[in-house]
């Protein structure tokens, strides 16, 4: 089986805002805490999207400084050679790996167009 969209994350400069706008309009709810890097989120500021009994994991967070933007994760066995892989296609690397080893691991490319992906895994 190729690899799976397993994350979606919802960047902004307010999250609190955008959790309360998400939350109202899709009747989300939130666990919010710390992203796996201060690359993806502000410290604190990463809501992993809770009770929905369907559909893959995501967030919504960000903070001042970070860039607005939808984003997905594909998983992958190993972010670094994803990210090889992309980068020798036509991507362009943005991002890791950064993470903790062993338990996630993020990366980001764009495509050839300009396309924002992420990549995760353990390794």
């Amino acid at each position: 089986m190729a690899d799976a969209v397993v994350h979606f994350e919802i960047i902004g400069q307010d999250p609190a805002m955008l959790r309360g706008y998400y939350g109202e309009l899709f009747g989300w709810t939130y666990d919010v805490g710390d992203a796996s890097t201060e690359a993806v989120s502000a410290p604190g500021q990463y809501g992993f999207v809770t009770g929905g009994a369907d559909g893959i994991n995501g967030g919504v967070a960000g903070g001042q400084g970070y860039e607005s933007r939808v984003l997905f994760y594909v998983g992958v066995p190993d972010v670094e050679a994803a990210l090889r892989k992309a980068e020798s296609l036509g991507g362009k690397r943005r991002m890791g790996p950064e993470g903790a080893p062993g338990k996630l691991v993020v990366g980001q490319f764009t495509d050839p167009e300009g396309h924002l992906i992420g990549v995760a895994g353990p390794a």
